[in-house]
């Protein structure tokens, strides 16, 4: 392992949270990139010393990590390990969220809320790529510029004005047409008041703490529909829809159009730092904890 990405499943998994509760002791870690040391029987296509970037449901934050062929992935043209160890599953959610869950359509109207979070930076960079016209909404200036660096066309201070107002003014009144959602709550809530007829209103997680009640009128006067996102899952059931998102997103990469933005990076023997910095709200796009700088592995931290 070289790379590993920090996600907030990692974090609500770690306070027994999450929809996955692994046994405890465990070792957290749910994305990573490094180098093949050993490859198992039946293994085709791969050569010791290839460098690759995958996804697990946890055991990352570790020096040396066993991972499925079938969850391989090659690192795009020019990415670093740290790049590649935060790219696969923020980019995979907002991909499959936009190109296949929302039908994102050139001309549609993109709301995406924590736009300055990983999904959400992702998503900037998704809706763009398709285009659509973006709206982006953070919490503060020095997101909102990140987010237009990464392609946004308009952003949103939440905390300095509704969202619902402006999105509806942005819009002639007639709202936005997919809006993809991490936060629940009562972005949510206000999300629905702000949606076009016959709109998507993408639920990718709940990171308010709060999982929102629909009153279902709402969705029943407006035509719009409340579509759930779980883009691992999705490769899961549905192989060959998950390899084309995949493929999608992998070729935009390639061509230095999608990558992820990393603000802080720490070494694996100070993970717990990282977990924090999430947890605290104060990570813009990704943190990483890398391998080479750390001297012992995170299963010994997770346990002491």
């Amino acid at each position: 392992m070289r790379a590993a990405g920090l996600n907030f499943p990692d974090l609500l998994m770690t306070r027994n949270m999450y929809q996955i509760k692994p046994d405890l002791p465990y070792t957290p870690g749910m994305e990573g990139a490094g180098v093949i040391t050993e490859i198992g029987p039946g293994v085709n296509g791969y050569r010791i010393g290839d460098g690759v970037m995958f996804r697990a449901w946890q055991g990352c934050f570790a020096e040396e990590a066993i991972a499925p062929a079938s969850e391989l992935l090659p690192i795009p043209n020019g990415f670093s390990f740290a790049e590649a160890a935060s790219f696969v599953v923020a980019t995979s959610t907002a991909t499959n969220a936009l190109l296949q869950r929302g039908a994102l359509q050139a001309g549609d109207t993109l709301l995406v809320h924590g736009a300055a979070g990983g999904v959400g930076l992702a998503a900037v960079q998704v809706g763009k790529l398709l285009g659509a016209r973006v709206i982006a909404t953070a919490s503060t200036a020095e997101k909102l510029a990140v987010a237009a660096a990464r392609g946004s066309d308009v952003g949103i201070n939440y905390t300095k004005e509704s969202f619902k107002e402006r999105v509806l003014e942005l819009t002639d009144g007639n709202g936005a047409d997919v809006i993809l959602d991490t936060v629940g709550g009562e972005v949510f809530e206000q999300s629905m008041r702000c949606i076009a007829w016959g709109g998507r209103l993408l639920v990718v997680g709940f990171a308010s703490g709060r999982i929102p009640e629909v009153k279902m009128n709402q969705p029943l006067l407006k035509c719009f529909s409340i579509v759930g996102v779980r883009a691992l899952e999705h490769v899961k059931r549905r192989p060959q829809e998950g390899e084309a998102y995949r493929a999608w997103m992998l070729e935009w990469a390639g061509k230095g159009e999608l990558r992820p933005f990393i603000s802080a990076s720490f070494p694996l023997d100070r993970f717990g730092e990282a977990l924090r910095l999430l947890e605290a709200r104060q990570v813009i796009g990704r943190v990483v904890v890398e391998m080479s700088a750390s001297g012992r592995s995170a299963a010994a931290a997770v346990q002491s």
